[in-house]
């Protein structure tokens, strides 16, 4: 069980930096609304560019918390709880502007891989 453990918590941690760092200014068929970029993506749901750095700087340090729990556990209930509220707040705006289901997959996929490592 350890193994699976590790292994996803570098899915998820490595996803969200992969997003945030590596493709936030590339188009992808998950972004709300379209959108070509994360900044594009942000004014959809209303927000700000500000909230956008804000939400984006709280997610790489949730991904790097959960990375480094790996092999520092007291770390582990933060990062994943972080991780699960964000992921909760990514799904609700998807809904808020009334994108379809499959919008929502990779933060509906990270919340679920967040919550067997919490619970399981």
């Amino acid at each position: 069980m350890e193994y699976l453990d590790i292994i996803l918590k570098l899915i998820i941690s490595l996803g969200v930096l992969n997003v945030w760092l590596l493709r936030a200014n590339q188009p992808s068929p998950w972004r709300g609304s379209n959108a070509a970029s994360l900044k594009d993506e942000f004014e959809a749901y209303g927000l700000s560019q500000e909230m956008m750095k804000f939400i984006g700087g709280i997610k790489i340090l949730l991904a790097v918390l959960i990375l480094v729990s790996i092999v520092y556990q007291p770390l582990e209930k933060i990062g994943l709880i972080g991780m699960a509220a964000m992921m909760l707040g990514a799904i609700a705006m998807h809904i808020k502007i009334n994108d379809p289901l499959k919008r929502s997959l990779p933060a509906l996929t990270l919340l679920a891989l967040t919550l067997i490592v919490l619970f399981v």
